[in-house]
């Protein structure tokens, strides 16, 4: 080979490896950063020693923009496909009041509201957007939130990133404000065969990030809680029912990253081993291995009196399943539903009924009995169920179609799920009841429950 042409090659292998060190540093240090122990200011507010009690809410945190400094840099969970968030490719069907955020927390999209100005959203990896959600959760007395951790998105060094830095921005939002906050591995997208590397995944967090010994994180029974979302549904899922025993025999008897009060999120006929649930009895026998069973309800009523029959035909017997077997257990309710952005179902297909349908469902968990509750979810602004702050005023498209909150105030659901925690925990709640309107004229709402 020519001295020149040798060279040359030599130098651009130089630039290549030089440029994908450069990415990996990238990526890799500024994930380093954030899985450290936490050192900033404690706040004491709600008590993080039991879910006892609690209104909790799930915290998706995966929406990214361009320009919100993650590594990746691109719409995350705001559209469909790669590309610009305009129309014809929204993934989310509720838009995000961005009203109180400042200007480096917003970003603009291809879409316009109605007064031609450009619409805005945030993005999870912005560390005062996180912080200002979790004043909203102490605003309105909202005890705190699972934070998702997709067992599929920490497999990529950027990805993880983009996990770590939400997680960390949610424990220190949770010791500023006072709340409570604790980990919840969702499986979905896992293959079979990949269940140690969720394993990994809660040994770094314990021994680099010393989380479970942080004050905001959440304890059950005396142990640091950590949830598993997504045994045993019929779906088509690649991982195992034995894998998932592994995983909760590893978070409860692990020597070094065990000793861990377990939650897992099933199906909502889990007891029935039907309907959306495998019909294999051996996952009434991994269930058992569980502290906490949370039967994921989304979408599986549709309406007022289907919320109620699922309370008094499922919920109910659920509870008292539980209770013979020493196990607690976790309703989960939500406020409406729609996927017409993101696989083009049938607009606003739960409707809300201006809160009442959610409300509905915490009267429902009250009467049969349940001491806690799962709000689906605080910032789900793709499938519809969010409840933290939402616009009314909404971008234009052709194609894509944006639900409301019906004209309502943006905080109505944060009153409304603040409401129902008081209402769980049998605090007198009509006060909170007279600034949610749609509530104010159920006077029986209260007398129904004997509560004051």
């Amino acid at each position: 080979m020519p001295e020149k042409i040798r060279l040359y090659t030599c130098a651009v292998v130089a630039a290549t490896l030089a440029f994908v060190f450069s990415a990996i540093t990238e990526a890799i240090g500024q994930n380093a950063g954030v899985i450290a122990p936490y050192k900033g200011s404690v706040v004491k507010g709600v008590d993080a020693t039991t879910l006892d009690g609690k209104v909790m809410c799930g915290y998706q945190g995966w929406f990214g923009s361009p320009g919100d400094g993650s590594p990746e840099s691109s719409w995350r969970h705001w559209t469909k496909h790669k590309g610009s968030f305009s129309d014809d490719n929204a993934k989310v069907d509720l838009w995000p009041d961005v009203s109180e955020l400042t200007s480096a927390e917003r970003f603009s999209t291809g879409f316009k509201l109605p007064d031609g100005s450009p619409a805005e959203v945030f993005s999870a990896y912005v560390r005062p957007t996180v912080l200002r959600h979790f004043k909203w959760m102490e605003d309105y007395g909202i005890d705190g939130v699972f934070v998702q951790r997709f067992a599929s998105s920490i497999r990529t060094a950027r990805n993880l990133d983009f996990c770590d830095t939400v997680l960390a921005n949610c424990r220190e939002g949770a010791n500023l404000h006072g709340r409570a906050y604790a980990v919840m591995y969702d499986l979905s997208g896992l293959p079979a065969g990949h269940i140690e590397e969720v394993m990994n995944d809660w040994r770094a967090l314990r021994k680099k990030m010393l989380i479970t010994e942080d004050p905001a994180y959440l304890h059950h029974h005396g142990k640091p809680l950590v949830a598993v979302w997504g045994i045993g549904f019929n779906d088509d899922r690649k991982y195992t029912l034995e894998e998932c025993r592994r995983l909760i025999e590893f978070f409860k008897n692990d020597a070094e990253a065990g000793g861990c009060t377990v939650m897992v999120g099933v199906p909502a006929h889990w007891r029935e081993l039907g309907h959306d649930a495998i019909n294999d009895s051996k996952l009434l026998e991994v269930i058992k291995l569980a502290d906490v069973i949370s039967p994921w309800t989304v979408g599986r009523y549709t309406n007022l009196d289907e919320a109620n029959e699922y309370a008094e035909k499922l919920l109910k017997p659920d509870l008292d399943w539980c209770r013979q077997k020493g196990i607690d257990y976790l309703p989960v309710v939500f406020p409406g539903f729609s996927w017409y952005n993101m696989y083009g179902k049938a607009y606003n297909l739960i409707p809300r009924h201006r809160g009442q349908f959610l409300w509905s469902q915490f009267l429902g968990a009250k009467q049969a009995g349940a001491s806690m509750v799962y709000v689906a979810m605080f910032d789900e602004v793709d499938e519809g169920t969010a409840i933290f702050k939402c616009a009314n005023n909404v971008p234009v498209g052709e194609s894509s179609k944006f639900i409301t909150y019906d004209g309502l105030p943006s905080d109505y659901y944060l009153k409304m799920v603040g409401a129902g925690a008081k209402l769980i925990r049998g605090e007198p709640i009509k006060e909170a009841m007279s600034r949610i309107p749609s509530l104010s004229s159920q006077s029986n709402s209260a007398a129904l429950l004997n509560i004051p």
